[in-house]
C-alpha cells in the first residue's frame, strides 16, 4: 500500500495554513496556530490518533480565534481526505467512550465520504480561559465537512470545561485512528457495497 499522505496550503485575506499529515505515523508533529490552548487539543488529536501533523497557521488573531480554528479544521480535513485517497481496506466505522477523570465523551465515526456532524456537547462557561469554547464545535464542523466523514460527538457528563473540550479531542483521535487503519482481511477492497466512498 502507498504512504498514505496528504498535504493541504491555504491561503486567504484571513488565514495562512499549511498543514501535512502522515495517517500511518506515530503521533509526531509541530503545531503552531497562534492559539495556545487550541494548539494544545490539536496536540491531543495528533498523539491519540497516531497521525504525524505539520500545522502551521498565520491568522488574524487581533480580530478573534474564529477564522484560525475553522480554517485549520478545513485544511486539517482536506489533508486527511487527500491522504485516504480512495480509502481502499480502510476500517471505516469505529466508536469509542473516551474517560478523563470526571468526564465522558462518545465519539462515533463512520469514514463514508459523506461529511456530517452531530454535535452534542454542552459548555458551561463561554470561555475556557481566553478561548471561546463555540469554537470547539466549530473546528469539528469544518474537519468533518473536508475529511468527507460522519462524526458524532456526545458529552455524558462532566463538570470541568477544559477536560470536556480535551475528551471530545481525544475521543476524535482514538476513533479516528481505529476507522482509518488499513483491515487485513479486507485490504484490497472499499469497505461498502456501493463500491466507493469518495
Amino acid at each position: 500500500m502507498a504512504e498514505r499522505k496528504g498535504e493541504v496550503s491555504r491561503k486567504t485575506n484571513e488565514t495562512s495554513v499549511s498543514v501535512s499529515v502522515h495517517i500511518d505515523g506515530t503521533g509526531t508533529g509541530k503545531i503552531s496556530t497562534g492559539v495556545g490552548f487550541f494548539d494544545h487539543m490539536l496536540d491531543q488529536l495528533c498523539r491519540h490518533s497516531l497521525i504525524d501533523m505539520d500545522i502551521d497557521v498565520k491568522g488574524d488573531l487581533h480580530i478573534d480565534d474564529h477564522h484560525t480554528v475553522e480554517d485549520t479544521g478545513i485544511a486539517l480535513g482536506q489533508a486527511i481526505s487527500k491522504a485516504l485517497g480512495d480509502r481502499k481496506g480502510i476500517t471505516r466505522y469505529a466508536s469509542i467512550d473516551l474517560a478523563m477523570d470526571e468526564t465522558m465523551t462518545k465519539a462515533a465515526i463512520d469514514v463514508s465520504g459523506r461529511p456530517f456532524l452531530v454535535w452534542n456537547v454542552n459548555f458551561s462557561t463561554p470561555k475556557i480561559g481566553t478561548f471561546d469554547t463555540e469554537l470547539v464545535r466549530e473546528f469539528f464542523q469544518a474537519f468533518a465537512q473536508n475529511a468527507g466523514i460522519t462524526l458524532h460527538v456526545l458529552n455524558h457528563y462532566g463538570a470541568n470545561n477544559h477536560h470536556i473540550a480535551e475528551t471530545c479531542f481525544k475521543a476524535v483521535a482514538r476513533a479516528l485512528r481505529t476507522a482509518t487503519e488499513v483491515d487485513p482481511r479486507q485490504a484490497n477492497r472499499i469497505p461498502s457495497t456501493k463500491g466507493t466512498l469518495v
